[in-house]
């Protein structure tokens, strides 16, 4: 999986922090997308918490069953110390392939190390996962929207 930078932080089009880019200036410009890619495979990570503001989680995840893709993601410890386990994971249904999370793997790997047994998450409707769906699948290769 990759949508991480080498540092671990989930990748955005400035990669300097989730969702942040910082201008010529300095100061923090918060119009990038966060977005998380796996192989060919993309989410606008953005639209997504757009879409899920306010919602109430419907599901729960269990760090322990999750563990063995963390091999996949590339986790900045830091980081994930910093993060807030109250805040729900956000999970695409993807065609043909079941669940995927599409945020929250430094939430996830914090709940492994801290020994927290579930997570609250929320799951994308179809229509959801589409729009959020940058490219892979229907949308093709390398569609970017």
């Amino acid at each position: 999986m990759s949508g991480h930078t080498a540092s671990g932080e989930p990748a955005t089009a400035a990669s300097h922090q989730p969702g942040t880019r910082v201008s010529a200036s300095g100061r923090a410009d918060r119009s990038r997308v966060e977005f998380f890619q796996m192989m060919a495979w993309r989410w606008d990570i953005t639209k997504a918490k757009k879409l899920t503001q306010g919602r109430a989680p419907q599901g729960r995840i269990e760090p322990c069953e999750w563990a063995g893709m963390l091999q996949l993601v590339s986790i900045n410890h830091e980081h994930a110390a910093q993060t807030d386990l109250s805040e729900p994971l956000i999970v695409a249904t993807v065609p043909n392939g079941g669940m995927l999370i599409i945020d929250g793997w430094h939430r996830l790997y914090k709940a492994l190390t801290t020994e927290v047994p579930e997570l609250s998450a929320i799951v994308l409707t179809a229509e959801e996962e589409l729009a959020c769906r940058m490219h892979g699948g229907d949308k093709g290769q390398g569609y970017l929207k």
